[in-house]
Order: structure tokens, then C-alpha cells, then sequence
């Protein structure tokens, strides 16, 4: 009966004839919690004393509905119930027949809904009223070739139904179709549109209903839904030689109708054994190859490299199952940035872009808590109060935006608002205070802006409910840093401040590229390599021209201190991360490999420019480097090194 209350508002929301305001809003997300707390009450068994609690509770909010809402039967739901709906449609249906509607003046629709509409929550019979919220339902056929023919082998949660609409409406195709977004994955619709003949009626009929025995139903919903006279329904019916390719432009029109996409539910943990299975079959097959190519048996090193370009496929193939789309996630903030905005006293709109991008499940599961503190803390710290704004000459109410793309093989996730941008003089002094920087230090303004990441930082001039206390930024940095991803922020002051997250799109296997430092093999990742050249530069510089422009490089030998001699022709990797290049000097390029993405343990967590492990094929483990890392610290070395000769010059 409250959800039911519920549906009635917002069917008049709908339909135009109630105004969807902030208070309704408001009133409509506190019925849907209160719907979570009346399922909850009845998930341990049947209804109680709690249910009971719960269920009074929602007399204020019932109340609440109807006064903004319009009254409603608080027992039975929606105004009109959905038989009587049925019984109208038809009727109104019959008129039109008597009328003689030709079906060159309206759409038919043929509704067939699979069996578990009802299950996931959905009535039939609500699409239908829906319909003549935009256009008019001349007439209605209720299908029942699916009902079984023995009562007791019907499930009654199971829908059996279907039906032949006539509706009339100034709306497109695409309008139609939309009517029916919630359920498309459990109905298959037919649309057959205007101007169509009276043959290429019958033809597509007989196509939707292939169950038909005989021509009574036949005639009754071309009367019913058509409007077709006896006379009519008797020409149409004759068979004629142009019938054969009428059927089969009617037959093409069902296919074009929105057919259910097949699909089949699939445990998570299932999912993730198939990935953890396929890592260790690519680690097998790489120790298969090299077996091949050490036995110079070429049937046998064509059958391997065969057997691995399948297993690639299979690869992509699994990856792709993994691979959800960010909307979801972005979602749920519309709840979160109007809840936050009534607490704060603040006008904060959420625009969100990017919804359609795509990365790992896993990545998912795991981003959501750090967007949430970084989304409530622009709205506490970044947007201002509206007299504040006003007086900058900004509109009283602020945005919020959330946005995402891909970006050289990762997916980059961007926070951002219009407030008053961070305070660098005051994020310096706080650093300068707690011994972060030294006095008289200026470094650039990301590295400023970055310290807001440090444990305990805050510059906040009071601690409210949501933040300042400088608890919550570094966790952020920490969780994004385990997903091996970066964090960074853009700001200025009085235009607002955008907060970047570089994500890799999967945790579990990667396409990577091997090096080496004598007889020590690295993996970068292949995303993050732009290209590879010969070696030059001037001795005792890290920096090298590449195409007349400075590139900054890092000698892989002295990062990890090798002690093996370098060998007489070395190779520059060069790499791209954040719009930034950087050269990665290495002695041997060894090519492209499927890499098995295997985490280091707890001791080695913290080790600089090292992201993980993988095992090849001969056994041996191969660290894998960290691109945001080395780009980071060859961008410090060589801004440091810039310092230091502008100094001695």
C-alpha cells in the first residue's frame, strides 16, 4: 500500500498534472528509505512487531505524499486499478473499431513480456497507461497462447500474457520504444508503423502470432486494434501475389523491433576464478613457447604460437566480461549531492559525464568510497555559501561535476567544482608549520596542491560533520594507490578545483612489454609506451633530445644499482603518463607479452617505481614498474637539475 502511494504521485509526475518540486523530491527519497527499512523488517521472517514500527512510521510520510502529491486510496495505490485500466483501454479500442479506424492513421504494437516481468517488480498493465500519457490506445487484444493448459502446472509468479495494441500518437519510433526501457530485457516488442497496407497487417500478425489456429482471434484484432471493417478484413485476408514479399517486409519489421538481448547471470567469484585460471594458463603457455623455440622443432613452434593467440582471445574475451560501465557508480552521488547540500544550507546542482566508460568490476567495487569523500568535501570546503558567491559575481548556486574517459589505456576520473579553489598561501604556511616544507621554499603548484594528501593535513577553519580534520584525504590517496592508480589536482583561486583519478582499467592481466638490465627482465606496462629508440645523449646529463624537444630519462642501471656491465648498445623507452614523456634507458628490448598481474607481498609494498610481479615462462619472476613513478621522479630530477645550473650560472 505505500509503495503503491508512492507510484501513484509519481505516474501524475509523469503525466504532467503534479509538479516534481524540491519538497516532493525530498519527500520521495525518504519514502524510498522508508521502503528499505519495511524490507529489511520482513527479510528474517514474517511480519512483526518491528514491521509493525516501521510501518506506522510511514503514516507522516503517506500524509506528506498526499498533500504535495494529491489524495490517494492509501490501501489500494494507484487511483485506478489496473483491471479497470484494461477494461477501459479495450473499451475505448472498441469504439474506435466501430468507428472505422484504417491502421494508416496509428502504430500496432505487439507486447509479448517474458516470465519473470512480474518477479523483477513490473505490471503489464502500467506500460499501457503510460502510453496514453503521449498518445491515445484505440484498442486492446489480450494474447494468451502461452497460458498452459493444465491450471496446476501454471507458476503464478510467472506472466503468461502478452498484447495487440492500436495506439495513435503524434510521437516517433524511438519514443515508443523508450516507453518501454525498464523492462527491456523481459518483453520483445513488435512495432508495426503507420501507412502500412492492410496485407502487410495481416502478414506481420501472422508473424508475431505463429501459434494462431484459426482466423476468428485473427479477424477480432484487426477489428479491435485496426479498425478494419468485415469488408476490409475479407481483402486483406485473400491471398494475392504480392503477399509472399509483404510477409517478408513485415517479418522485417518484427526484427527490427526490440528484441531481448540474451543474457545469462554469472556469480562474481565465478568470474574471478575464470580470470585467476586464464593468468595461469597464459603463464603456461609462455613456458610452452619457450620450450618450442629451444627444441627448433617448427611444427612445434607453430602449434604453440597458435595455441596463444587463442588463449589471447579467450583473454580479451574474459576481461570483457569484467568490464562494467562507471554510470552506475556515478549514480548514486545525485542521492548523496542533494542530501549533502540540504545539510550544508548550500544550492548544489551534480552534472555527471562520462557514464558509458568502461572498466574492471573490481576497480569499481572499490572507487566508490573515495569519490564519496571527495565529492562531500567539494561541496563542504570547495563550493561557497551563496552570499559568498553573489559577491564574486557567481551564480548563488554551485556545481558539482563528475567526469570520465579512457586515456592511453587507462580510465581517468575527474571530481571537480566551482568554488573557491584551494588556498595556496595557506596550504604552504600549514606545510611550512608542521615541518613539511622548508621556509622560503616555493615548489610548483601541484606539488602544493598534493600536500593536502599528507595524514592529518587540513587547513580548514572548522571542523564540521563531514570534514576538517584532516582524516579522509590520505586514506583517499592510499585506497587510489593500491588500485595502481595516481591522484593529482588542478586549482585556482575563485574559478574552483578539479581532482584527477589515473585508474588502470584492470587489475588482473595486462598486455606488456619486456626489458632488461643485464640478465634482469622488467615489464612496463604496453599502454604507457610511446616508442622505442637508440640510446644517445650527453654523459653526466638526464636529459636528451627527442625530435628538438627535451626529454628528461631515467638510467634503469642506477635506479636499481646493477651491478652486471652495461652493454655497448643501450635503448631509450619512451614513456607517456599525464601528458607528460619521460625516457627509461634499458639494455635489451625483449618485446610484447601477456603479463599476469601477480601483487607484491606486504614487505614490498612500499618499494619505489615497483607496482607488482609476474611469473614467465621460465619460471623466473619479473618485477613490473611503475610508469606514474619513474615519469614522476624524472620530472623532479630534472627540475632539480634545472635549478641547480640556473643557480651556478
Amino acid at each position: 500500500a505505500f509503495v503503491h502511494g508512492m507510484e501513484t504521485v509519481l505516474d501524475r509526475v509523469r503525466q504532467g498534472t503534479v509538479q516534481l518540486d524540491p519538497a516532493l523530491v525530498t519527500v520521495l527519497l525518504n519514502c524510498k528509505d522508508h521502503v528499505a527499512v519495511l524490507m529489511q523488517s520482513v527479510q528474517g521472517g514474517p511480519p512483526g512487531a518491528a514491521f509493525d514500527a516501521a510501518d506506522q512510521s510511514g503514516a507522516q510520510l503517506q500524509e506528506q505524499l498526499r498533500e504535495l502529491g494529491g489524495d490517494f486510496a492509501s490501501k489500494g495505490g494507484a487511483a485506478r486499478p489496473a483491471a479497470q485500466a484494461g477494461q477501459a483501454a479495450v473499451a475505448v479500442g472498441a469504439a474506435a473499431a466501430d468507428a472505422g479506424t484504417t491502421p494508416a492513421d496509428h502504430w500496432h504494437l505487439s507486447l509479448r513480456f517474458g516470465p519473470e516481468v512480474l518477479a523483477a517488480g513490473m505490471d503489464p498493465m502500467s506500460f499501457l497507461r503510460y502510453l496514453g500519457g503521449f498518445g491515445t490506445v484505440v484498442g486492446v487484444m489480450l494474447v494468451t497462447e502461452r497460458l498452459p493448459e493444465d491450471a496446476e502446472a501454471m507458476n503464478p509468479e510467472h506472466c503468461y500474457l502478452g498484447f495487440e495494441v492500436g495506439f495513435r500518437t503524434t510521437a516517433d519510433r524511438k519514443k515508443i520504444e523508450d516507453a518501454f526501457e525498464f523492462v527491456r530485457d523481459d518483453l520483445k516488442l513488435g512495432i508495426l508503423q503507420p501507412g502500412s497496407s492492410h496485407r502487410a497487417y495481416v502478414a506481420y500478425l501472422r508473424e508475431w502470432w505463429r501459434r494462431l489456429s484459426d482466423e476468428g482471434a485473427l479477424r477480432t484484432v484487426l477489428h479491435r486494434c485496426g479498425g478494419l471493417t468485415n469488408a476490409e478484413i475479407d481483402t486483406a485476408l485473400k491471398p494475392a501475389p504480392a503477399a509472399e514479399p509483404e510477409r517478408k517486409n513485415a517479418a522485417a519489421t518484427a526484427v527490427r523491433g526490440q528484441a531481448p538481448e540474451r543474457t545469462v547471470r554469472v556469480a562474481a567469484d565465478k568470474l574471478d576464478h575464470l580470470i585467476t585460471s586464464i593468468g595461469e594458463l597464459i603463464t603456461a603457455a609462455a613456458s610452452a613457447n619457450l620450450l618450442a623455440r629451444r627444441s627448433g622443432n617448427t611444427e612445434f613452434v607453430e602449434s604453440t604460437a597458435t595455441v596463444s593467440a587463442l588463449i589471447e582471445e579467450v583473454r580479451e574475451s574474459a576481461l570483457q566480461l569484467r568490464m562494467v560501465k562507471i554510470g552506475a557508480t556515478f549514480a548514486r552521488f545525485q542521492r548523496v549531492v542533494h542530501d549533502v547540500s540540504r545539510e550544508l544550507g548550500k544550492q548544489i546542482a551534480l552534472e555527471v559525464s562520462g557514464e558509458d566508460s568502461e572498466l574492471d568490476k573490481t576497480v569499481v567495487e572499490q572507487i566508490g568510497d573515495p569519490l564519496t569523500h571527495l565529492v562531500r568535501n567539494s561541496m563542504d570546503h570547495g563550493i561557497e555559501p551563496a552570499e559568498a558567491r553573489i559577491a564574486k559575481g557567481k551564480p548563488p548556486g554551485g556545481t558539482v561535476r563528475l567526469n570520465a574517459f579512457h586515456d592511453s589505456g587507462h580510465i581517468v576520473i575527474e571530481v571537480s567544482d566551482d568554488g573557491g579553489g584551494l588556498r595556496k598561501e595557506k596550504i604552504l604556511a600549514k606545510a611550512v608549520e608542521r615541518g613539511l616544507l622548508e621556509a622560503g621554499r616555493t615548489p610548483p603548484d601541484n606539488e602544493i596542491f598534493n600536500l593536502i594528501f599528507e595524514p592529518g593535513f587540513s587547513t580548514a577553519d572548522k571542523i564540521t560533520n563531514l570534514s576538517g580534520r584532516g582524516v579522509g584525504m590520505d586514506v583517499v590517496k592510499k585506497n587510489i594507490t593500491a588500485l595502481r592508480g595516481t591522484i593529482n589536482i588542478r586549482s585556482e583561486q575563485d574559478v574552483g578545483t578539479t581532482i584527477s583519478i589515473r585508474l588502470p582499467l584492470t587489475l588482473a592481466i595486462i598486455n606488456g612489454f619486456q626489458i632488461a638490465i643485464g640478465k634482469t627482465i622488467f615489464v612496463l606496462p604496453l599502454e604507457s609506451i610511446e616508442e622505442c629508440v637508440e640510446f644517445t645523449a650527453t654523459p653526466g646529463h638526464d636529459l636528451t633530445s627527442l625530435r628538438g624537444e627535451v626529454m628528461p630519462f631515467i638510467r634503469l642501471r642506477e635506479l636499481f644499482a646493477a651491478s652486471e656491465p652495461a652493454s655497448r648498445r643501450q635503448s631509450i623507452v619512451v614513456l607517456r603518463h599525464g601528458g607528460q614523456r619521460t625516457g627509461l634507458v634499458v639494455d635489451t628490448l625483449l618485446g610484447e607479452f601477456q603479463t599476469v598481474i601477480k601483487p607484491l607481498g606486504r614487505m614490498f609494498s612500499q618499494v619505489d617505481c615497483i607496482s607488482g610481479s609476474s611469473i614467465l615462462g621460465t619460471g623466473e619472476v619479473a618485477l613490473i614498474l611503475d610508469v606514474p613513478s619513474l615519469v614522476a621522479l624524472a620530472v623532479a630530477r630534472s627540475q632539480q637539475a634545472l635549478g641547480q645550473d640556473s643557480v651556478a650560472a
